[in-house]
């Protein structure tokens, strides 16, 4: 399948195009860079890497055309400061589906937004919602709300601490009144390309951890 991978050139974005390429998909790579900077060097050969700005719809609408699915990876370099630059983003991103015809939606939320808050731990809770994440929950909220009301074929993953260990291979989604600790990037990449081609999660906002 073809598909678009926003975000591409953060931590997990490279993840994220690695498993999608090794699960035989056609990729292209959304990078938020000027051409300067080179951006290409770091991806392999197969990928189609553009540069541009998600939240520019005449450029998105170049990128968009033919594809079969996107994953939404951007992320906020600096979550403890107030933007909307997810919201803004996914408003723009829906938009441009909507035109191409695209109809699926895998992206990133956070643990925190919505019901999964119950899911936190202590820590998490009482530190990292208050203090490190009171800028990019608000935003990831807004953007949750966007997709929900789209229409379109959406999963939207809210994932706990982020871990750059190696992969586990062992994902599972929280349920209900249990707490999620961390997952590994990889494992969350994993996931996410895993949405590409099931129906599992379709229309919901789940919280995973590695077991």
């Amino acid at each position: 399948m073809k598909v678009l991978i926003i975000g591409a050139g953060g931590k997990t974005g490279k993840l994220v195009v690695e498993r999608a390429l090794a699960a035989g998909h056609q990729v292209t790579a959304l990078v938020h860079a000027d051409e300067e900077h080179q951006e290409k060097e770091h991806f392999p050969d197969a990928v189609d890497v553009i540069h541009g700005d998600a939240r520019n719809p005449s450029r998105l609408d170049q990128v968009m055309t033919g594809q079969h699915a996107v994953i939404d990876a951007i992320g906020e370099h600096t979550p403890f400061r107030k933007t909307d630059l997810e919201a803004s983003s996914a408003k723009v991103i829906l938009d441009v589906m909507k035109r191409n015809n695209v109809k699926r939606l895998i992206v990133i939320s956070v643990l925190g937004v919505g019901d999964s808050e119950d899911q936190a731990t202590g820590f998490y809770h009482h530190l990292l919602m208050p203090f490190f994440l009171r800028g990019a929950l608000p935003d990831k909220a807004n953007m949750e709300a966007e997709i929900e009301r789209s229409g379109l074929d959406f999963v939207i993953v809210r994932p706990p601490v982020l871990s750059d260990s190696d992969p586990t291979g062992n994902v599972y989604v929280v349920p209900p009144g249990k707490l999620a600790h961390k997952i590994t990037r990889a494992d969350l990449a994993q996931f996410l390309v895993d949405q590409v081609n099931s129906d599992t999660y379709l229309g919901q906002e789940v919280t995973i951890a590695n077991s």
